[in-house]
This record gives structure tokens, C-alpha cells and sequence, in this order.
């Protein structure tokens, strides 16, 4: 599967879960998963689309290992801030919030003309 396949996989799953087919978008998922277990994008889409059905197991799974594959991700550490507190462990999503704001404020400092008007 090339990059370009394996993201138009990942954009129709996650269209087809906004549309309300989320069957169709978790086997999607699944496919680019098993395909590219080293796809950032699969697993946080995966994350995602888990924890918006309440599959917090599920979701923790695939954001623990797109977190694996990059720590230093802001959207990812917020995702498993947001799956820890449902899960009812606000330590762990303290953690994980804690560490999104500082890669937030790190984005901010080396990036300031993007975030211009933003306070």
C-alpha cells in the first residue's frame, strides 16, 4: 500500500464515520492499520473514532501505540488525556494534558507567527 492509499484509506474511514457508518470506518481503520503498523495517522484516526463510540479499551489501545510511535505529539497526548479521564484515572490525564500544553507552548515559541491573535 503507498502513502497516497494509505491516507485516502484513513480520510474514507474517517468520512464514513462522520457520515454515521462506523462499522465501515472501523474495518477501514483496520485495514491500514494491519497494513501500515507504523502509521501515525491509522492508529490516532482508530484512537479517535473508538473513543467517539465510548470503546475506551479499544481506544486507549490505538492511542497508546500511535503515542509509541510519536510522543511529541500535541493531538495525541490530548487524545489520551481526554480517553484517561473517561476512564475515570485523572492522574493519568493530568499527565497527558500536562504534556500537550507544554508541546502547545513549545508550537507556540517556534511557531509565533502562527499563533498570532490567538490570546
Amino acid at each position: 500500500m503507498t502513502d497516497d492509499d494509505l491516507q485516502t484509506l484513513i480520510d474514507d474511514a474517517t468520512f464514513d464515520h462522520a457520515m454515521g457508518d462506523s462499522d465501515a470506518a472501523l474495518a477501514k481503520l483496520a485495514r491500514a492499520t494491519e497494513a501500515a503498523p507504523a502509521s501515525f495517522a491509522a492508529w490516532h484516526a482508530l484512537a479517535e473514532v473508538n473513543f467517539q463510540l465510548r470503546r475506551l479499551d479499544a481506544a486507549l489501545v490505538a492511542a497508546e501505540r500511535a503515542h509509541a510511535l510519536r510522543a511529541d505529539d500535541l493531538f495525541i497526548n490530548t487524545t489520551l488525556s481526554r480517553i484517561w479521564m473517561e476512564r475515570g484515572d485523572k492522574a493519568m490525564a493530568e499527565k497527558f494534558g500536562a504534556q500537550a500544553k507544554i508541546l502547545g507552548w513549545k508550537d507556540q515559541l517556534q511557531n509565533p507567527s502562527a499563533h498570532q491573535g490567538g490570546l
